[in-house]
Parts: C-alpha cells; structure tokens; sequence
C-alpha cells in the first residue's frame, strides 16, 4: 500500500509562501538579483521570475504544480511570474483567514479541516466564476479611463523623438527594467523599437508584424559573447548561422542570385546491394558484374552533377542554401564553377529566407527553373564575435517597400548574461503582442448580454459615466496601457470596492458577489504592497494621489492625445470597421495628467487581466487537491534484468 498524504489548506499555504519567498527577493523596482550555483560550480545572476523559478530543485509535488502554471502563463504574455506568485500567496492567506473565521468551523480537528477546506473550495470558486464574468467589465470601466492607447504610429517611430507620444518606449523601459535593471532598460527599449518600426508594414496591424517576430526570433537574432550589451545593434537583411563550406567570391556590389535547394545535387549511393540490383535487374550477380555496375553508377552520378552544375551556371546562379551536407564532389565541381554553398541551413533559417525573398524550395535537381532564382542585394562572410556566418541582404521589390528585414545582435559579457537579454527580448514580444490582442468579450454584443443579465453592473455603469452610452465600455480594445508602479491594482482596488457596494444595495444580485470583490480587491493590494516596502509614506501618497484623480474623472481629456487621435482618424491609420470605434476611442483615451505618475513606466492591461485569470485557475485547481498519493519508483539501469522483472543489485543500490 503506497503512504498517502492528506493535504490541508495550511500545507498549499506552505508551499506557495516559499517560493514567495525567493521571487520576493528580486521583485519591484528596487529588488536586487538572485544568485545560483549548481553543482558544476557555474553561476546564474538573474532577475528575471522564470529562470528564477525553473532554476530551483523542488520536490514539493505542489510547488511544482504552481511553476508549471507560472511558466505556462509566462509563455503566452512573457511576463507576471513574480506577480503570479505574489497574488496567489496573498490570496491563499486571505481564503483561508476567512474560512477559519466562518461561524460552522468547529473546533474539532478533523472536522474543522473539513469545514475550512469546503469554505474555501467555495471562495475559489466564486472568484474564478466572478472573474470570468465582470472582472473585464470592472476594469474597462474602472481602470482604463485612467490609462493611455498605444496607436499605430508607436510601431513605426525609431526613436522616441520621432513621435509625440512615447508610450511604446515607456511601455519596453519599465518591462526591462523589472527584467535587467535600470542601467540599459533605455538602450533595449529604443533598439526593439527600432526593430519592430523595420518591421511594420503601414497597413497591417502591429500583431502582425510581432507576431512574424515572436515566431521567427530564433532566426532573426544572434547571439554574440564577450561584449557589452552595448554592442547589440540591427543590421540590415538576414544573418544565417552556418559559414560557406565553399570559397566566396562575391563583391558588395555583385548583385546575388540563390536558389534555396532541399535535396542533393549528387545521387546518393546508400546501399551498393540494392542500388546494384536496381541497376541490373538480377538478385544473383557476380563480383565483376557489381564492379562494373559501381563504376557505371559513379560515371552516371558524375554526369548528372556536371549537368545540375551546368543548369545552375545558365541560370546565373552563384549561391545555393542547402538543407542537407553535399558530398565532397559537389563541393569541388561548385568551387570550379565559382558557386558558394551553405550546407545544413536549419528549417526555420531557410523558412524565414523564403518568405522574405519569396523563393520556392527545390528538392530536385532536374526541377530547377528560373522562377526558382531569386535575387539578393549581396551575399557575404561576416564575423560575429568568434563565429563566421553568412549575411544576406534582399532585393527591393513591390512586396517590401513598406518593410526594412534586419537582424538583431545581442551581445553580453558571457554566455549567461547574452541568453538572459535573448530571453528578455522574446519576452518583450510576447508582452507586447499580448498587449495589442482585445481583451474580454469578442464582440459587443456579448458584451450587451452580459449588462442585461447583470443588473449591478448596469448600475455601476451608470454611476461611474454617466450620460455615455450603455453597451460601448465593456469590450476593450487592444493596446491599452496604464502607468506602473502598482497603479493598476490601486485602480482596480477600488472599481471592485465600488462594485462590491453596488451590488450589496441591489436586491437581485448574488449576496457572494460583494464578498469575493472585496476578497480580490483586498489580495491585489499586495502587489504595491511590496513594491513600495522600502517607503510605506509613499504607498500612502500614490494612493491618495489616485483616489483624488478619481474624484476628479471629469476632467477633460489631454489634449496632446486628442489631436494625435484625430490627425491619426483623420489619415486611416488607426481606424476599425467595428462601428463605434472613433467614439470609443476618443472617450476613453485619457493620458494621466499628472506626469509623476508615469515615472514608473507603463504597463500592459490585457496582460495584467490575463494574469488575474490564471491565478484565480491556478487557486481554484490547487484548493481542489486534498490527498497526495507518493509512487516511489526505482530508476531502470543496465543491471536490471527486465525479462525476469528482478532487481540483481544490493539493498543500498535498490534503496538509491
């Protein structure tokens, strides 16, 4: 019988606060970064929530369940793992100090666990149907009408003093500064803008461009040790991370002409025997028959290659991407022709090569055509670092003249350090793409269903806008951000407080709903909470600062946004064929006047909903778990004997 473990609200508790205890350590603007050494004696210095998190040993079968859910958010919008666990700790203490407090808790242990643990299953419960249902309405209505819209012409502005408004800067330099610290989070931010501006196509909307980024970054990017992240620059067109195996010859003004070739130029002689009994048609031969059979496949195999090399030279083609390694034949007749071949280019190399140059793969050599020739600019060696790659560069055509392809380097002093920028980089991708996707409903319909259904939401539309139209706030539109430094959750705070009281006074709303807001609402607090540790006066005076900007809602917009607004409808450039959208994005557009409030940075509202709701599933999932079954297992080595299913070793190996 395998030991089972009965598990109790105070043992998730335990776990939980221990990894808040180590991701406490670098969190907030002024938290430091985490050491580790391994056995190997090499050394990780990071600040960043993921690898903190995936770098630590845990056996606790429960804390691994809450990183696995902290990596699998982490991997959709790049950020909030150390937040994830600050939230969740906050709400595991807040669930179970009110179910102790229940009045049917008794004081006998058994059934006291059973109350507290039933009490609790319910709260989670609630607060993950509460958040499903309003918390996108709540925050629409409570936090974004205190925030800014990154527009369209962000993504394509290099520099922040190419635009008005440099919200999309403000946005990257808080994201690195949580990630890599105050010191280059302006360099960073100013070079992915760069990059994302060289990517944007002007009719396109920003995901799409992030996206082709977010999926292709391993390819877009190289990674260059022994130098300060200083370094890290675009260069223009594509680097591929092979060298030529052939000489290069070609000039910077030599226009390229390259085929991408998926096959081999040389037929392959991989099984003599079957290649023989092909050739001749006779299972039976002697040894001069496959003598002469070998040689007469080698003098085929030498014609076939002198005519592909041949088609090649007609074509004009002097630079072949190869996905397998060629044979040393075909090497030596490409290097008398004056070609240069790229062996093994990798899938997604070659990928990104056809799509930016439109070139058609070719796995035959008999297939080679001119519609598969494409030109480029130039094709050279360059040195990056220790390593020699192939850099290319594409012809200007009709298809790219809204896009510059470029390359990102990223540099670092050593290995650890340079794979830590890469991270932050993709990171800063996919926050930046979950920032641009709608957050909530899908259509404002649903979202009209939505209202009608709930009366207290209704109620406190109308008390926090009044004389707006009814069913226009509750779908929010992409690239929302608000200023950080716990500004949201401040926000957030109080619309649940509002709402709590707005539903307590309804008399047909759910009597949990009050409840479970002020629960939420008092667990969100945490996260300024730390943030402001070292100056409790200042957690006060942002506070105040934000309540009183509340009150005073009904100012009028900025008007440096408005006129971007306008000017930007004006040209089409930010315009949606949802109806509404221009009134929509004019009401709620309302840049922070006061300008201490954004010295923190910006921050993503989409990611931060997102983050909400997987914490609330995360919770509800590990309050459900009450027995943990331990399976001990021997690992299988050479010493087991697996016909007879024995172990042959000593007790102390079978106990290892």
């Amino acid at each position: 019988m395998q030991p089972v473990e009965n598990l109790h609200l105070e043992h998730v508790l335990q776990a939980v606060s221990v990894l808040e205890a180590v991701v406490l350590r670098s969190f907030g603007p002024e938290g430091g970064q985490v050491l580790f050494t391994r056995d190997t004696g090499q050394a990780m210095l990071s600040r960043s929530g993921t690898r903190i998190l995936t770098a630590l040993r845990l056996e606790n079968p429960l804390a691994r369940m809450v990183v696995e859910c902290v990596l699998k958010h982490s991997t959709v919008t790049g950020d909030g793992s150390k937040t994830f666990i600050l939230l969740l700790a906050s709400l595991l203490r807040m669930i179970h100090t009110t179910a102790c407090k229940e009045p049917n808790v008794s004081h006998t242990n058994n059934s006291r666990e059973a109350a507290v643990a039933s009490t609790a299953r319910h709260l989670a419960k609630k607060l993950l149907a509460f958040a499903l249902e309003d918390l996108d309405d709540i925050i629409a209505l409570g936090v974004i009408p205190h925030g800014c819209c990154l527009l369209r012409e962000d993504f394509t502005a290099k520099t922040q003093s190419q635009t008005s408004n440099h919200c999309l800067q403000m946005l990257l330099a808080s994201f690195f500064h949580s990630r890599l610290g105050q010191t280059h989070c302006d360099f960073i931010s100013d070079l992915t803008c760069e990059l994302l501006s060289n990517w944007k196509l002007k009719n396109d909307l920003p995901s799409v461009s992030l996206q082709f980024i977010n999926d292709n970054l391993p390819a877009l990017h190289t990674s260059v040790s022994g130098f300060p992240i200083s370094c890290s620059r675009l260069i223009e067109g594509q680097v591929i991370h092979r060298d030529f195996a052939t000489p290069c010859h070609q000039s910077d003004q030599q226009i390229v002409k390259a085929i991408v070739f998926t096959g081999y130029l040389q037929p392959k002689l991989v099984n003599a025997g079957e290649v023989l009994e092909l050739g001749c048609g006779e299972k039976k031969m002697e040894n001069s028959t496959k003598e002469r059979s070998i040689v007469q496949f080698s003098a085929w195999a030498e014609r076939t290659l002198e005519c592909a090399i041949a088609n090649l030279q007609s074509l004009g083609v002097s630079v072949l991407l190869c996905a397998f390694k060629q044979s040393a034949a075909v090497l030596a007749s490409a290097t008398q022709a004056g070609m240069c071949i790229v062996e093994c280019v990798s899938e997604d190399e070659l990928s990104v090569f056809a799509h930016l140059s439109g070139a058609t793969r070719v796995t035959d050599c008999w297939m080679i055509k001119p519609d598969h020739v494409v030109t480029l600019t130039f094709c050279r060696p360059i040195l990056l670092g220790a390593h020699r790659y192939v850099h290319v560069a594409f012809h200007d055509s009709e298809k790219r003249l809204m896009i510059r392809p470029c390359s990102l380097i990223i540099c670092g002093t050593g290995e650890g350090q340079t794979d830590q920028y890469v991270c932050a980089f993709q990171d800063a991708i996919r926050m930046l793409l979950s920032t641009w996707e709608p957050m909530g409903m899908a259509a404002t319909q649903a979202s009209q269903r939505n209202l009608q259904s709930n009366k207290c939401t209704s109620s406190y539309l109308s008390n926090q806008i009044p004389n707006s139209p009814p069913f226009q706030q509750c779908v929010i539109e992409p690239g929302w951000v608000v200023p950080a430094g716990g500004k949201f959750e401040f926000l957030l705070h109080h619309a649940l407080l509002q709402h709590g009281r707005s539903c307590s006074v309804s008399a047909d709303t759910n009597m949990d709903i009050p409840a479970v807001s002020q629960l939420l609402a008092n667990a969100l607090l945490s996260v300024p909470q730390q943030i402001y540790s070292h100056s409790p006066r200042r957690f006060l005076q942002t506070q105040t600062r934000l309540l009183t900007l509340i009150e005073n809602q009904s100012q009028p917009f900025s008007l440096e946004n408005k006129d971007r607004h306008d000017k930007n409808f004006k040209q089409g450039g930010s315009k949606s064929e949802s109806p509404g959208e221009e009134g929509k994005q004019s009401m709620h557009c309302c840049m922070l006047s006061n300008v201490s409030m954004l010295d923190s940075g910006l921050e993503s509202v989409s990611c931060k909903y997102q983050l909400l709701l997987a914490v609330l599933q995360c919770l509800s999932s590990l309050i459900q778990v009450d027995t943990m079954l331990h399976i001990h297992t021997v690992a299988h080595t050479r010493s087991h004997r697996l016909a007879n299913f024995s172990w042959e070793g000593t007790e102390d190996e079978a106990e290892e």
